[in-house]
């Protein structure tokens, strides 16, 4: 049916080639890779890739990235959901909220976002008696017994 030369290759061999947006590019738009990306120039859209994200010093994402994992240089300013490891540079720039697993950040990196760690998407679901009580729970002195 297929010479060798012909036959299609099955989609783990694109998984290793990267991905780039150099520095200069502005792209609008919604990109899906099974592959790593990195971005140095500009990004207004959403990242979903079943590899890593890496966000150059001088590269911007406004959006909603998914991947596994992330190295962030540059700025980033929307949701953010990393399956496995987060990590921020020192010259990292985060507005939004953030789903990560685990978490690193540099000394100097700016984080003014929402976090949630763990597995699954966060609830906002939360009763106020219950807050109340948990509250209420950590103003009270300890007691001696």
């Amino acid at each position: 049916m297929f010479s060798d030369k012909q036959k299609p290759r099955p989609m783990q061999e694109f998984g290793g080639q990267p991905n780039r947006i150099e520095k200069n590019t502005k792209i609008k738009g919604d990109i899906t890779s099974e592959a790593d990306f990195r971005i140095d120039g500009k990004l207004e859209g959403n990242v979903k890739t079943s590899g890593k994200v890496v966000i150059g010093k001088d590269g911007l994402i406004n959006g909603k990235v998914e991947c596994v994992n992330a190295d962030i240089e540059g700025n980033f300013k929307g949701e953010l959901y990393v399956s496995q490891l987060l990590s921020l540079k020192s010259s990292a720039n985060i507005e939004g909220t953030v789903d990560v697993a685990k978490l690193a950040v540099e000394p100097g990196a700016t984080f003014n976002a929402s976090c949630t760690m763990g597995k699954g998407k966060p609830s906002n679901i939360v009763s106020n008696s219950s807050n109340q009580n948990a509250q209420r729970a950590k103003n009270e002195p300890a007691k001696v017994s």
